[in-house]
């Protein structure tokens, strides 16, 4: 198909076709930079958990040297809430602050997926518009009795084009929205894991420190 016989089409279903290409560009865009961004922080997330699952200090120079090369990821932020707790600090009381750090990242995580979610939803709508729009000029040449017919369903099959365009867009973005979804419940999983590790490593698990807990009250 030729570019001057695409803009013909563009131009037929009333602008849709402009609209769409916008949208793909749209959910192009969130789904090139969400994907190098969550794929980025996953990764340093399963670095940080496997240092810390083999029992790394976090003064030691390993760790140090981890959270230095992933200072930008929101991971970060429970290794520093986790620092400035108090040496007598409880157990309830830091976990919560490690929670607080958890809360404030997770807004961070999902950023723009919104838009792709929108094109989504506004792809096939936009295409069965501009279908219709289309089909209002095929339907205008019903005058013409010789080629009538032949010029209403030729003009309907290319107005179609606007819907199959909304649905491959809407494909095609509701793939990668699931994918970047699953991607940001890992980072969150990895984070609360994060989270765990680093109480457990402070006060032990939490058998223990009930036991503790018991003995002192005894």
């Amino acid at each position: 198909m030729s570019l001057s016989k695409i803009l013909e089409l563009a131009n037929q279903s009333g602008g849709t076709l402009y609209l769409m290409a916008l949208l793909m560009l749209i959910a192009l865009t969130v789904i090139i930079e969400r994907s190098h961004y969550l794929s980025k922080m996953q990764s340093g997330g399963d670095a940080l958990i496997a240092l810390l699952h083999a029992n790394t200090p976090t003064h030691a120079e390993p760790m140090q040297l981890a959270l230095r090369q992933h200072a930008k990821l929101p991971h970060i932020s429970l290794f520093q809430a986790a620092l400035i707790e108090p040496p007598d600090a409880e157990r309830d009381s830091c976990a919560g602050h490690l929670e607080e750090a958890v809360m404030r990242e997770v807004p961070t995580l999902d950023r723009s997926l919104w838009l792709l979610d929108t094109v989504i939803t506004l792809a096939p709508l936009l295409g069965l518009f501009g279908t219709i729009i289309g089909m209002f000029g095929a339907f205008s040449v019903l005058g013409d009795v010789q080629n009538g017919a032949s010029q209403v369903t030729g003009g309907i099959a290319e107005a179609l084009i606007a819907t199959a365009s909304g649905l491959a867009i809407a494909m095609i973005g509701l793939i990668f929205f699931n994918w970047l979804s699953t991607k940001v419940r890992v980072i969150v999983h990895q984070m609360e894991t994060i989270k765990v590790m680093l109480l457990n490593r402070r006060f032990g698990p939490p058998q223990q420190q009930d036991g503790r807990s018991s003995l002192r009250a005894a």
